[in-house]
């Protein structure tokens, strides 16, 4: 079907990879690239012997336009997915632009020096994807991503409006460590200590971090205290799903890693302003994540099942209605599989499915496009076929 460049070579674009590899019908070829070249030659060695999938890779640094635009032309491929850090969205979309080259990507773009999450820079691209002729996909991941096409399903086939939407991201995962982060640690602690705030009657309410807590009895998981944060998709929600009222985004945390948090960042270290330490600048959030485990490396120690998912509150024909719509993920299951943790099992599959969508053209249109604004059952059976399985339930507890 055709070529598929991967930018980054970390747990999600792992995953990922993996799953082009085992859709070769789609994927024939493609080419893993990185900063670090020597671990690119490292997976291609251990997948190539399994996949009829041709694997190249190469070595660039995504913060570099030309650079990029110099493989994206060596290479030829039909989409580009974006796995790299999110503060390189804006050069890989360039060089996107410069090549007339499909673009995906799973997390929004964020600038180094301020933890901001949201989709204007990457929004004011639309009219130059239009007039190249090319589709940017945002989010491809699973929240944002899966809890967009789940939006864009209840509405298509559950109700005539949706009043509410509460996303819930419920890990009861167990590593065994006093403190690491199941993701980027940077990109996590970024996330956890900014302040929260959720999208109601068209307007942002603000809350200090953590300060809204809830109870919810999850499916297969039990009961777990969540906080309410910000999360980008509740931007492109807002816009998208028509008849909103409110949106809303939680995540669970375990006290230990609560605590921890705490402490480190009474002492400075989740700061992003950097420091002069023995001559030279440093920022103790990047250093912080130097002597944290690598998430990478918690696939084998990890225990125990993701549950991420949506409640939907609205009107089918004139009568009120709740909808939840979930997937439940096993981290020992995905390990074995793939190598990996659930946390990055369950972006790296999305990744994978939404750039099938463009190489065989299911998805298209020139343009930047956030998941929810496309056909989202094509995606919801990849679902299924591909390791994300989604479960439904028409009686689900709600959210006070």
């Amino acid at each position: 079907m055709g070529k598929c460049l991967i930018i980054g070579c970390g747990g999600v674009a792992g995953v990922a990879i993996h799953k082009c590899c085992q859709n070769s019908e789609v994927f024939e070829e493609i080419c893993i690239a990185s900063r670090t070249k020597s671990k690119c030659d490292a997976l291609k060695e251990k997948l190539q012997p399994t996949t009829r999938t041709k694997i190249h890779t190469a070595q660039v640094d995504a913060d570099h336009v030309e650079e990029l635009i110099e493989l994206i032309n060596k290479f030829k491929p039909d989409v580009v997915l974006n796995l790299a850090l999110p503060y390189q969205d804006l050069t890989i979309m360039d060089a996107c632009l410069a090549t007339k080259t499909h673009y995906v990507d799973t997390a929004n773009y964020e600038p180094l020096d301020t933890a901001k999450f949201e989709y204007k820079w990457q929004w004011d691209y639309r009219e130059r994807f239009e007039k190249a002729g090319i589709t940017a996909l945002l989010g491809s991941g699973f929240d944002p991503g899966v809890t967009g096409v789940f939006s864009a399903y209840a509405m298509k086939h559950e109700f005539d409006e949706i009043h509410t939407i509460d996303i819930l991201d419920a890990n009861a995962g167990d590593h065994g460590y006093p403190f690491a982060t199941n993701f980027n640690p940077e990109i996590n602690i970024r996330e956890v200590s900014a302040n929260g705030s959720y999208w109601e009657n068209g307007k942002w309410i603000e809350t200090k971090p953590m300060e809204i807590k809830r109870v919810y009895n999850f499916p297969e998981i039990g009961e777990k205290e969540m906080y309410l944060l910000h999360h980008e998709e509740l931007e492109s929600l807002g816009l998208n799903i028509k008849g909103i009222q409110r949106i809303r985004f939680f995540m669970t945390f375990g006290q230990s890693y609560l605590t921890h948090l705490k402490c480190l960042e009474n002492v400075g270290m989740t700061s992003i302003e950097p420091i002069e330490f023995e001559g030279k600048q440093i920022v103790p959030l990047q250093f912080l994540k130097a002597v944290l485990p690598d998430p990478a490396t918690l696939g084998p120690r990890t225990k125990g099942k993701t549950n991420i998912g949506c409640i939907f509150r609205g009107i089918k024909d004139g009568k009120e209605k709740n909808y939840y719509l979930y997937n439940v993920c096993d981290h020992q299951e995905c390990y074995r599989e793939v190598g990996s943790q659930a946390i990055s099992y369950t972006t790296g599959v999305p990744a994978m499915i939404g750039a099938s969508m463009l190489m065989t053209g299911t998805w298209k249109g020139p343009g930047v496009f956030n998941i929810e604004e496309f056909d989202p059952d094509p995606f919801m059976d990849a679902l299924n076929k591909w390791g994300l399985p989604w479960q439904e339930s028409h009686n689900p507890e709600l959210v006070d």
